[in-house]
């Protein structure tokens, strides 16, 4: 029996994740298979794996072939570093700790990596967020001046209008007062 290690679509449209199985060569993409070993979530950034290392590593050292997208996670996971280090250990190139020393210095190394994509991605953000505020702050003032523009031309129409208003007024008053004054002088006279 030939075995794949291959993904196993799931989810819905335009947002898939996958299980990562054992299968036969001839089985349907999402039919009968083997074992599950893991899943694999492209949607995330960075991919998100969640892999069963040592089942991984004893399907690969058995023989199962994994197709390219399988071969490129398990590489990614160390699962092929593991199998060539456990590879030297058979030959007596070096013994089994120090193939584990130099697993896990890989494994660490890796980790910096990780953490270092993930505080750039947070930086990022954050001066994203900080030139949105900014922006946001600028249009603001904007709207500020415009209304303090507004408010001030009116508060000045209104100081006509009073002013004018009251004009008026002096002017009625002062034609009142000349009425009146003319108004006497005839009942006078």
């Amino acid at each position: 029996m030939a075995t794949k290690i291959r993904l196993q679509r799931h989810g819905r449209k335009s947002y898939a994740f996958y299980s990562i199985v054992i299968a036969d060569v001839r089985a349907p993409r999402d039919g009968k298979f083997t074992e599950k070993i893991g899943t694999y979530n492209p949607n995330t950034n960075p991919a998100t794996v969640d892999l069963k290392f040592d089942r991984a590593l004893y399907w690969v050292e058995v023989g199962a072939q994994p197709t390219d997208t399988v071969r490129n996670i398990l590489s990614r996971e160390g699962v092929y570093l593991m199998k060539h280090l456990k590879g030297g250990v058979k030959k007596g190139a070096f013994d089994e700790a120090a193939a584990q020393a130099k697993f896990e210095a890989w494994k660490a190394d890796r980790q910096k990596g990780l953490a270092a994509i993930e505080a750039k991605l947070a930086a990022d953000k954050k001066a994203e967020e900080a030139a949105r505020l900014e922006a946001e702050k600028k249009a603001n003032a904007k709207v500020q001046e415009k209304v303090a523009e507004k408010k001030a031309a009116e508060a000045a129409a209104k100081a006509e209008a009073e002013a004018e208003a009251a004009a008026a007024e002096s002017e009625a008053a002062s034609e009142n007062a000349d009425a009146t004054e003319t108004n006497t002088e005839a009942t006078e006279a």
